[in-house]
């Protein structure tokens, strides 16, 4: 097996690396910018200079037994006898040959030694117009020269390579030698939260499964007296968006305590054993804290069921084992309680849920119609609302929104209002905004042609009649034309007066319907069909194999379920449990049940062909009509019909009956019944 790189033997040796670096920078490179470019001479080239009125400034260092001078001019030639009597060493050799200055008529540098020369200050003093100087010696403590010569340079380069390593540390991500083992938690305390129960609305039975925790923290002796030990985690699972989060941070603000906040993301490093050193540190700080909240965003990063494939992940299984472990092993009696919160329940490893660690499963589900309404007057207590807002029909025209849809409508709706100048929310805001958010912003500059302006109305008036000619259906309250940033064309709107949980078999084949009204509009006045249909396509496919796969409405195959659900918080995909020829035998069913309901479809506007142009007509003109409207128009008499006598009518009662009675009872018959 391949031995492991060490990280913290890789990082000693990029330190090691580092300091060297920077101390061959400091002796050799950055000197050899800052020291003044020097020409040496031999002495006697110097006096000759002096002799010739060349130099203007001497500064003679006995103590380096050097002199430096500053002179323009050419350096002249000295007499090779001259030059040879003075020394024959190998240094006075090599000054014969004297390099000539780059800028002859320029103050230039030179430097040469100091020879025994008891005349030349006086030579000196005769020119009049040299400047010369001579350093004083001074006697430093040898300490003082090896800290400066030594430990001064060593520090700072210690220093420098420090600060280096920890701006590479901080980019990526603050790992290290330094940061081994840290868990990253942050850290809450009642004041900066600030949420408590009063801030979460909608989840009453959630609140109600953690209450329990809530007190435990504030009277553990109670449960102690009699024998009772807090459940040491719970697991809050729901679709995203429920406030599973600040269900958490309620119960930390409820207790007064503090809160430990990590997501499971934060766990996952790229070298092995290093999460699981941060969930040791995690759980060291919590019991150092006790009693405190340990809260995981979503767990299911580093809580994924093991196995045995070769793609398995060594880190996050270490991770994974350390927390089994860690919840093991402290003392619940500590009032130390993790709560954990996940979109995925079904890809947990079946160890963290056992008794002892995740003791509780608490759902937090998308809120029924009374928690809707209630999230909604949360969320407007820092909102203007004007009198008008009937947060009950909000609510209602919502179902399926989660806590933060609900609170995205809200802001919406008060942006909407800054933009028409007004100072509080109105209804009228509030219903754009539900639409806003469920179909995208109004594209009004969108430029459709006329033809196909026709096709849109008279596909969503299909809808809508189907719709309205159904008993029990939910009642239409919008049809508009109007395209959206969504992509859509245009749209039907229904809303439940109720609220519902089950859906019966007349329910489905009646949603089926209704999506089929659109396309059997297009085939019945144009006898062409387009493709505005394919989103009406795949809601009516996706029911239709609902009711044969899963909730048992097939004819041919009954109570048997052929389809199992993967991942129901996060979009609910589905997958085929069956063989090859059942399958088949699905699509031929679905493919039968979808037929059967359009062929239903054009029947119903085939017998009210009339409303079916007047309710288009009229949303051409306006581009958005209410349910009021819609309902006017389909309950209004036909012109003839009313300016006949009172007695002509009652006699050609039979005749109205026959063409329109049927049709019109049914459209007044079902909608009266939700409006």
């Amino acid at each position: 097996m391949k031995e492991q790189k060490n990280p913290k033997k890789q990082m000693i040796i990029f330190y090691a690396v580092t300091i060297v670096l920077i101390a061959l920078l400091n002796m050799v490179v950055f000197p050899s910018f800052t020291q003044t470019r020097t020409t040496s001479v031999d002495y006697a080239t110097f006096l000759k200079m002096v002799d010739n009125g060349q130099v203007s400034k001497v500064n003679i260092d006995r103590q380096n037994l050097k002199i430096t001078f500053v002179a323009k001019g050419k350096v002249p030639v000295v007499n090779s006898k001259a030059s040879s009597s003075a020394s024959s060493s190998l240094e006075d050799q090599l000054q014969k040959a004297v390099q000539q200055p780059s800028n002859p008529n320029a103050d230039n540098t030179y430097v040469t030694g100091v020879m025994p020369d008891e005349k030349l200050t006086e030579r000196l003093l005769a020119k009049g117009n040299i400047q010369f100087t001579a350093d004083i010696p001074q006697q430093t403590s040898p300490l003082l020269n090896i800290f400066v010569g030594l430990i001064l340079p060593i520090g700072l380069t210690f220093l420098a390579g420090w600060l280096l390593l920890h701006m590479m540390q901080k980019k990526m991500g603050g790992t290290g030698p330094m940061s081994f083992g840290k868990s990253n938690a942050k850290i809450y305390v009642e004041a900066q939260t600030g949420k408590t129960f009063h801030d979460v609305a909608g989840e009453d039975e959630a609140k109600e499964a953690l209450v329990e925790i809530v007190d435990f923290l504030h009277n553990p002796q109670k449960y102690a007296d009699i024998g009772a030990t807090l459940p040491k985690g719970a697991l809050l699972v729901g679709p995203p968006g429920t406030g599973k989060t600040l269900l958490a941070q309620a119960v930390a603000g409820e207790a007064h305590v503090p809160f430990f906040s990590i997501s499971g993301s934060e766990f996952v490093e790229m070298f092995v054993g290093m999460g699981a050193a941060k969930v040791r540190d995690l759980f060291k700080q919590a019991q150092e804290k006790a009693p405190c909240i340990v809260f995981i965003d979503e767990i299911d990063t580093i809580g994924k069921a093991r196995d045995t494939s070769i793609n398995s992940n060594d880190e996050r299984e270490q991770t994974l084992n350390q927390l089994l472990t860690e919840m093991d092993g402290f003392d619940g009696r500590k009032g130390v309680v993790i709560l954990a919160a996940t979109n995925r329940p079904d890809s947990l490893d079946k160890a963290l849920l056992r008794p002892g660690r995740f003791d509780r499963r608490i759902p937090v589900d998308l809120p029924d119609l009374k928690g809707r309404e209630a999230i909604l007057k949360v969320h407007a207590k820092d909102i203007k609302i004007g009198p008008d807002v009937d947060y009950h029909a909000v609510a209602r025209a919502t179902a399926g929104a989660s806590g933060a849809e609900l609170a995205n409508i809200m802001n919406e709706a008060a942006l909407r209002a800054v933009k028409c100048g007004r100072r509080s929310v109105t209804q009228e805001d509030m219903e754009e905004s539900v639409e806003t958010v469920i179909a995208g912003y109004q594209r009004k500059g969108a430029v459709i042609p006329p033809k196909e302006k026709e096709i849109i109305a008279y596909h969503e008036t299909g809808h809508a009649l189907v719709a309205a000619m159904q008993k029990g259906s939910a009642p239409v309250t919008k049809i508009t034309i109007i395209p959206r940033t969504s992509g859509a064309l245009g749209y039907t709107m229904q809303v439940d007066e109720d609220e519902k949980s089950l859906m019966s078999r007349t329910d489905c084949l009646g949603k089926i319907e209704t999506l089929c009204g659109g396309r059997a509009a297009e085939e019945l006045i144009f006898g062409d069909f387009t493709s505005g249909a394919s989103n009406d396509i795949e809601k009516a496919t996706k029911i239709a194999r609902a009711m044969v796969t899963r909730f048992g409405m097939s004819s041919h195959f009954g109570m048997v379920a052929m389809e199992t659900v993967q991942n129901q918080y996060l979009g609910g995909d589905t997958s085929l449990t069956c063989s090859p020829d059942t399958a088949a035998r699905i699509d031929d069913e679905v493919r039968q049940i979808i037929q059967e309901q359009h062929g239903k479809a054009l029947a119903v506007l085939q017998q009210n062909m009339a409303k079916l142009h007047e309710i288009s007509h009229y949303l051409l003109d306006r581009e958005t009509i209410t349910g009021d409207e819609f309902m006017e128009i389909l309950n209004r008499k036909p012109a003839l019909e009313a300016e006949q006598p009172a007695d002509d009518a009652a006699a050609g009662s039979g005749k109205g009956n026959a063409e329109h009675g049927e049709s019109g009872s049914a459209g007044a018959g079902a909608p009266s019944q939700g409006v």
